[in-house]
Parts: C-alpha cells; sequence; structure tokens
C-alpha cells in the first residue's frame, strides 16, 4: 500500500494505492483516506475572506445577496444552472458580502470567483 498526496480542482487528497493482480497485467485500486483543507490560492490578496467560488460551470440565474449583507452560514446565495439543474450556492461562514463578482445571466466557469464573504 502506497500513499500518495494529489490536487485536483484546488482540492488536495491523501490517498493509499493498493496494488492487485490480474490477468491483464498490475491494476490499481485507489481509495481516498482523507482530504486536506484546501490550499489559499497566491491570487487572494492577503487578509481576504471566504470566496465562494463556482463548483461547475453553468449560468447565473439569480442572486440573492448585494455586497454589505450580512450572511449566516447556510443561506442562499445564488442560483447556478448547469446541465437544465439549478443549484443553490449557499455561504459556508457567517459575515458580511465584501463583493459580488457576478450578475444575472453571466456565464462562469468552474473555480471562478462568485462571491466574498469577510
Amino acid at each position: 500500500m502506497e500513499k500518495y498526496v494529489i490536487k485536483l480542482n484546488d482540492k488536495v487528497y491523501e490517498v493509499e494505492i493498493e496494488k492487485v493482480a490480474g490477468d491483464a497485467g498490475a491494476e490499481a485500486a485507489a481509495k481516498v483516506i482523507a482530504e486536506k483543507p484546501a490550499q489559499k490560492s497566491s491570487a487572494s490578496p492577503a487578509g481576504s475572506g471566504q470566496v465562494i467560488a463556482a463548483p461547475m460551470p453553468g449560468n447565473i440565474v439569480g442572486v440573492s445577496v448585494k455586497v454589505g449583507d450580512t450572511v449566516k452560514s447556510g443561506q442562499l446565495l445564488l442560483i447556478l444552472e448547469a446541465m437544465k439543474m439549478e443549484n443553490e450556492i449557499v455561504s459556508p461562514v457567517d459575515g458580511k458580502v465584501v463583493s459580488v463578482c457576478i450578475s444575472k445571466g453571466d456565464t462562469v466557469n468552474s473555480g471562478d470567483t462568485l462571491i466574498e464573504i469577510a
């Protein structure tokens, strides 16, 4: 069993890989054993708040907050339509909205900054 650290879409995972004997040669079975906290991007200014990024590409169909609003953890921030499904993006933290980088009708890519909360 070998352990590796893998970074995928700005998330860091620790995985174990076990060699399994098979007819077509050696195959690998991987198991995620721990998800490590994502490292802050160097693009964020020092002292910035919690950045809410797009989890997938899609279209913004509604924005429920504006700069200066106070939000609670779990509160709806916006609705992102992806693959004909509406996905509610909620706040992961309590705080104050310091920037809204999108508006209704915008198209976003995975990882794009949507909202920043301090």
